[in-house]
């Protein structure tokens, strides 16, 4: 194998990604296709498993079809992913027994209620570090023994496996039903409410009580390690996978937050920050979550805290698909600035309920403050700023639970485009707002993983060493007026609570 490349296969919420990276950490290529996004009815989010698997060779074919990019000059595959979606299948046809559960997806509600009667929401958070909460693997796996008929029988058979969309993944291109490797990563393992995160194995006892057998789960592994290589036809047989990372941990590695206290904010479909808090998992008292934010082979793994927004870029993409208000995602920031405030009106996106650091599930969206002047940009510049909102949230609850006051943001993701948005959160959280001149920081840092298992990139120095800044946002807004915009929206939050009962789904 050469040794000028590196390739990311980077599987999200609403695309498939390949990019091909040099040793600077620069993209030479790039591949993107969208997958379907099923809503069967309200709450309920799904991906075509099949679908996505098939999307994935393409781009990873397109991505090598340029001529100065031969498939014999990668040296190792690195994957990352959507968390929390999940997928279960047969073992011996490679063929789900349904469509992967979407991280947003809200079916298992009644699971949580019944899990929470026993200990709260609260119940399993001292060995998984999360809340009871939808969002989270486990209880999709639950939901699809307990609904789709025969998989209970076939996972007691022992006939079918589960994982999130990284073990989806290996296991197709390491060979499927002929000798794929079920595995996962620490960092996704962590995210599925069933590891344990001191000892890095799957809690039996949860497990059980989930009746999800230990037979069906992948063997959990470090994020950076020699996994197996490419079995599947194509054009990478042969190739070494060796890094998995979680999306969010992945384009924290990206963003080389390898120092206790430095954190990053992606800004996606969702939105996530993550805070490095070092070898000792730290767990919070304000609502956040504890998860693994990566393991380099056989040393210590290093934790984070992570607070998760559910609605951010896809808010935006609600106003474009549904309300048709702009033709273009691009176009939400010209038609924001069009006015100079949002007119008193705010956007609380709880369509998934809400996430970090609420999580209440029995809430849905609203927009607050509507009077006559309200207009098109207003809601506009009101579906920006719910993000920003939503950060400042996240970061309060972040610095009351680590003690630390961030000094500066560092920011990543398709909505940092967005120079109102970055300047209004800035004004927020009144520190510095910071983009890497290397944007694609998640297929990145899936890349660094792969790259440092075989030697491409020389230890987490040179992710330190290739890092460099390419704008700043810092805040311009008076802090009271930036306090009582945000009062404001806290108080919009407060309609949000109580929606969802027996009688509204």
């Amino acid at each position: 194998m050469g040794d000028r490349f590196v390739i990311a296969i980077d599987q999200g919420t609403t695309s498939s990604r390949a990019i091909v990276f040099d040793k600077a950490g620069r993209a030479v290529s790039f591949a993107q296709k969208e997958h379907r996004q099923i809503f069967p009815q309200a709450g309920w989010v799904e991906h075509d498993p099949m679908e996505v698997w098939d999307h994935v060779r393409e781009v990873i074919a397109q991505s090598l079809a340029r001529p100065d990019v031969s498939p014999l000059d990668i040296a190792a595959l690195g994957i990352t992913n959507q968390r929390e979606t999940t997928v279960v299948w047969d073992k011996y046809t490679g063929v789900p027994v349904y469509n992967a559960i979407v991280w947003q997806d809200t079916r298992t509600d009644d699971i949580i209620n019944k899990l929470s009667e026993t200990g709260g929401q609260d119940r399993y958070r001292d060995r998984v570090g999360l809340p009871l909460a939808t969002y989270f693997s486990g209880p999709k796996i639950k939901w699809i023994l307990d609904n789709v008929p025969g998989a209970r029988a076939s996972a007691d058979a022992a006939r079918l496996l589960a994982g999130t969309m990284d073990t989806w993944l290996l296991w197709n291109l390491t060979g499927g039903p002929n000798g794929g490797i079920h595995v996962t990563d620490v960092t996704n393992a962590s995210r599925t409410m069933l590891m344990d995160l001191r000892t890095l194995q799957w809690d039996a006892d949860i497990c059980a009580q989930l009746g999800v057998p230990l037979s069906m789960l992948a063997e959990i592994r470090p994020s950076c390690e020699a996994l197996g290589a490419v079995a599947s036809p194509g054009l990478l047989a042969g190739v070494p996978i060796t890094g998995i990372l979680g999306d969010q941990q992945a384009a924290t590695f990206g963003q080389a937050c390898f120092d206790v206290g430095t954190a990053k904010n992606t800004y996606g479909t969702g939105c996530f920050l993550l805070m490095n808090t070092g070898p000792q998992p730290v767990f919070s008292r304000h609502g956040l979550l504890t998860t693994v934010a990566y393991q380099i082979g056989d040393a210590a793994p290093a934790y984070a805290i992570e607070g998760s927004v559910a609605v951010a870029g896809a808010l935006v993409q609600w106003m474009r698909d549904n309300l048709g208000l702009i033709d273009e995602a691009s176009q939400i920031e010209e038609l924001a600035a069009a006015v100079s405030d949002n007119g008193g009106a705010y956007f609380v996106p709880a369509f998934s309920g809400l996430f970090a650091p609420y999580w209440r599930d029995d809430a849905r969206g609203v927009i607050a403050g509507l009077t006559r002047y309200v207009n098109r940009g207003h809601l506009a510049r009101a579906v920006l700023e719910a993000t920003a909102y939503q950060t400042r949230a996240v970061v309060d609850a972040m610095e009351a639970d680590s003690g630390v006051r961030l000094t500066q943001l560092k920011v990543d993701g398709g909505m940092t485009v967005n120079n109102l948005l970055m300047q209004f959160q800035a004004d927020q959280l009144g520190v510095p707002v910071v983009r890497p001149m290397i944007a694609e920081t998640t297929a990145l840092g899936a890349a660094y993983a792969a790259g440092i298992t075989v030697g491409f990139w020389d230890g987490l120095g040179d992710v330190v060493a290739n890092w460099a800044e390419s704008q700043r946002w810092v805040p311009q807004t008076d802090q009271a007026e930036s306090d009582r915009l945000y009062r404001n929206w806290q108080k919009a939050v407060t309609k949000t609570l109580d929606w969802v009962d027996a009688d509204v789904r």
